[in-house]
């Protein structure tokens, strides 16, 4: 089950009551201005009053039309500003979890050194989510929980939900951020508790391409490039491993062979030579020579 305006009661439904609230006296107002401009249009119109007439506003309508407004506009005021500190207060029993927003992907860190490129999160548990960013501002936005919060780079924000409903829900990034904002996509999960425990406690398979596929969801790469053979802002990872390319040097082609050694300059010294019809853009990764054996070895497993 895949959503996007569905999602948790208790998340929603603070938001969802003002914001109904307010539309509510909206419509009211909206049709009872309507009514007594028509009546009036017919009541007072040139052909029964040829000649205008000085009016008095009788002093009871003034504090009427006075009064009820501002009363109206002091209740939204109220609504708002209740909810909006329920939304700001998480609960002291929310589970934490760190989220860095890059060009263009998403980690998410949990209390246990566990990362993952979604949200999986616990059914009735509430989550605060820490945010920041590894270089310029991006907005997290999960429309089904009705919560949105900037990532600002140097500095850290939160936001909370508690969903309960088990399914998948979307992320987005709501601050434009550059060429692939909008592929910044990921997923959050609500599983049942048991579930989720069972994946949270399970260990990491070893060796060094699962070390390579940790690495480039923790560094960014799959918000440009796929494993699944979809074309982003960079060529995809599935079978680019011994491919031969067509790459841009100093403005000339030449034919490459996408070994080892390819690899390894094109992370150290990005947008020398790029693989045709994709955008020199990608910045420079600091990666150490274990890391980089580490991600050459994933690289050879995506076919």
């Amino acid at each position: 089950m895949t959503a996007m305006f569905a999602g948790s009661a208790i998340s929603t439904g603070k938001v969802d009551e003002s914001f109904f609230y307010i539309v509510a006296i909206s419509v009211v107002l909206l049709v009872s201005v309507t009514i007594v401009m028509v009546f009036f249009l017919f009541r007072y119109n040139r052909k029964k009053h040829p000649e205008p007439e000085a009016v008095r506003e009788p002093l009871w309508l003034e504090i009427v039309w006075t009064v009820i407004p501002t009363i109206l506009a002091l209740s939204m005021f109220y609504f708002g500003w209740v909810n909006f500190e329920f939304i700001r207060t998480p609960p002291k029993n929310a589970m934490t979890v760190n989220v860095i927003g890059r060009e263009w992907s998403w980690s998410f860190t949990y209390d246990n050194g566990k990362q993952s490129d979604v949200l999986r999160v616990p059914l009735n548990k509430p989550v605060k989510l820490i945010l920041t960013s590894a270089d310029v501002i991006h907005s997290l936005y999960i429309p089904a929980f009705r919560i949105k919060e900037d990532c600002v780079p140097g500095m850290k924000t939160y936001l909370w939900f508690n969903a309960d409903e088990v399914g998948t829900y979307d992320i987005f990034c709501t601050e434009y951020c550059g060429v692939s904002h909008s592929h910044m996509l990921s997923k959050v999960i609500v599983m049942p508790a048991a579930e989720y425990y069972k994946w949270y406690s399970a260990e990491e398979v070893g060796g060094l391409a699962a070390e390579g596929k940790k690495l480039v969801q923790e560094k960014g790469c799959l918000g440009c490039h796929s494993t699944d053979g979809e074309r982003k802002v960079g060529p995809t990872f599935k079978g680019l491993r011994d491919s031969i390319e067509t790459v841009l040097t100093d403005g000339k082609e030449r034919k490459v062979k996408v070994d080892d050694e390819y690899i390894k300059h094109y992370i150290e010294h990005p947008n020398v030579d790029v693989v045709k019809g994709y955008p020199p853009i990608m910045p420079v990764i600091p990666v150490t020579e274990g890391e980089l054996k580490a991600i050459v070895e994933y690289l050879k497993t995506v076919k």
